[in-house]
């Protein structure tokens, strides 16, 4: 106001939520996108169905799939899904449990809040949580073996649990962790693996049991011709660049023929030309070519006469994973191919009723292909979630060699750790780091919840065996009784945990430092002239 008039500053288009109000509305959009994920925590959790608005159905209990889908518009809330994206694109899995705790966080904070407690007061004492939460995880970590086949299977079958594959999950644990150690690199000391060398390809129309490790790559292709073999053992493969055909010229230009023997030089001269384009293959030594452009008719014939296997049009993309996959080289000309630039595989075969080329039996290779088969689509992309979850936990754990156990086991012995903690601060931030500490709770009851068990119950049993020392110690979901999580094979990527602890306290404590909202509205079309 000034002398009286009001000084409007912001279009009439914009809403504006401030103070209390503001942090309320944050405070409610984590909480409920945090309750929509929820019951899908554990191994007992349920799943969720979607449907997009062209109709699409997707069934799942995985964190990123159902976040990433469902739509929201209020800013707070994006933001928490943006938590899940980011743990999702880090780690590969323990995004529900990244959700569930900014849930759990904004729940405590709104407690402290009507206490008078500032929101600062409330962040700094989250972010101390959060560095002491980070030093116990590391003080409970478990150094591993990171080419121990045992403890990677069970940390693959700890990820892929709870999914709608759980009849093949004993096979899928397998192909999963071969696949990693198969493509892992060690360099100075350091183990690496790039998760773009594991391709997941999908057959529909076959049983789930069927799903197979492929030391090689399938390419969604058929061979050029059907007078081609099928088949191919020993199979030396060329990879070439460039069109296996007369390409038009980069300036117009005309040819005048005036006679009938013109005419027939002229045919005899591009027969020629593509005659010594399939010549150079065959003369390479290679029985199978993978061409990334064109492949014309002739060359074709040639080939085929020859016995060679040939792809025409394979994706760049596959030229360069094949490449990999074959130890091979990508040549520009069919004349640069010499013996060194072929891959060899053990076998290339065109897949029985399935318009897919597979390449298999590749000696060390750099790249792999895991390809599952299932009944329906909506199997498949499942299968696909979990075996997506199942290799980037792997990949984590060989990376950094440690782990940590699951079951709720980690968040009790946090939770009474900080507490411990938190009486050594003082002030009003130590009621802060209490909250903190506190929040942890959600994930033990909320596996007891989605495992039909008494929250409390199993809540009391933990720390009453963490408070004897046993840190290990966490809720089996099937029995409800308090077992040791290592001994049991329930174990996690230390990566997943500290990711999610970090994440969630970060988002928490932005979230809770906006006191003022100013929201554009769409304009509707019709009030232009109002």
């Amino acid at each position: 106001m000034l002398g009286g008039q009001p000084i409007i500053i912001l279009k009439e288009n914009v809403e504006r939520n401030r103070g209390q109000e503001a942090q309320r509305s944050n405070i409610a959009a984590a909480k409920a996108i945090a309750s929509a994920v929820r019951t899908t925590l554990g191994p007992r959790g349920m799943d969720k169905m979607l449907v997009s608005g062209t109709g699409d159905v997707t069934i799942t209990n995985d964190g990123a799939t159902i976040l990433t889908d469902i739509a929201v518009q209020h800013p707070g809330a994006k933001m928490v899904i943006e938590v899940a994206r980011a743990q999702d694109d880090e780690v590969g899995d323990g995004t529900t449990t990244a959700v569930v705790l900014v849930g759990a966080l904004m729940e405590q904070a709104e407690q402290l809040i009507a206490k008078k407690i500032h929101p600062t007061v409330i962040g700094q004492g989250y972010r101390m949580g959060m560095e002491k939460a980070l030093e116990i995880i590391d003080d409970l970590s478990i150094t591993i073996d990171p080419f121990d086949r045992n403890i990677l299977l069970k940390i693959a079958d700890t990820a892929m649990t709870g999914k709608s594959i759980e009849s093949v999950k004993g096979k899928l644990d397998g192909i999963v962790v071969d696949s990693v150690m198969l493509i892992a690199e060690k360099k100075d000391g350091k183990i690496t693996v790039d998760d773009d060398n594991v391709t997941i390809k999908k057959q529909a129309g076959h049983a789930m049991d069927d799903a197979e490790l492929v030391q090689g790559i399938v390419l969604d292709k058929t061979r050029f011709t059907e007078d081609m073999p099928r088949k191919v053992t020993g199979a030396k493969v060329a990879l070439v660049a460039s069109p296996m055909e007369i390409v038009k010229t980069q300036v117009k230009a005309k040819i005048k023929i005036s006679s009938s023997d013109q005419m027939s030089a002229f045919s005899a001269q591009e027969r020629d030309a593509l005659k010594k384009l399939a010549d150079a293959v065959i003369d390479s030594g290679a029985n199978v070519l993978f061409c990334q452009k064109g492949i014309a008719d002739a060359v074709g014939y040639y080939l085929a006469r020859a016995g060679v296997l040939a792809v025409e049009d394979v994706p760049e993309k596959d030229m360069k994973f094949a490449a990999l996959a074959l130890n091979a080289e990508i040549v520009n000309k069919p004349g640069e191919l010499t013996k060194k630039s072929l891959g060899s595989a053990a076998m290339v075969e065109q897949v029985e009723n399935a318009d897919l080329i597979k390449v298999s039996g590749c000696k060390n290779p750099k790249a792999v292909t895991i390809l599952l088969r299932g009944s329906t689509e909506y199997l498949l992309d499942e299968l696909e979630r979990a075996v997506v979850d199942g290799t980037r936990v792997v990949e984590d754990a060989m990376e950094d060699g440690k782990l940590l156990v699951g079951g709720g086991a980690v968040e009790t012995e946090l939770l009474m750790k900080l507490h411990e903690y938190a009486g050594t601060v003082g002030g009003r931030v130590q009621l802060a780091i209490e909250a903190y500490a506190a929040s942890f709770e959600i994930i033990p009851t909320t596996l007891a919840e989605n495992s039909g068990f008494n929250q409390l119950d199993k809540l009391v049993e933990l720390k009453a065996a963490h408070a004897k020392g046993k840190k290990h110690a966490g809720l089996n979901v099937y029995t409800g009784k308090i077992i040791d999580m290592f001994k049991e094979g329930v174990v996690e990527p230390h990566r997943s945990k500290r990711q999610s602890i970090q994440s969630s306290a970060e988002a928490a404590v932005l979230l809770l430092r906006v006191d003022d909202m100013m929201i554009t509205q769409e304009k509707s079309p019709g009030s232009a002239g109002a």
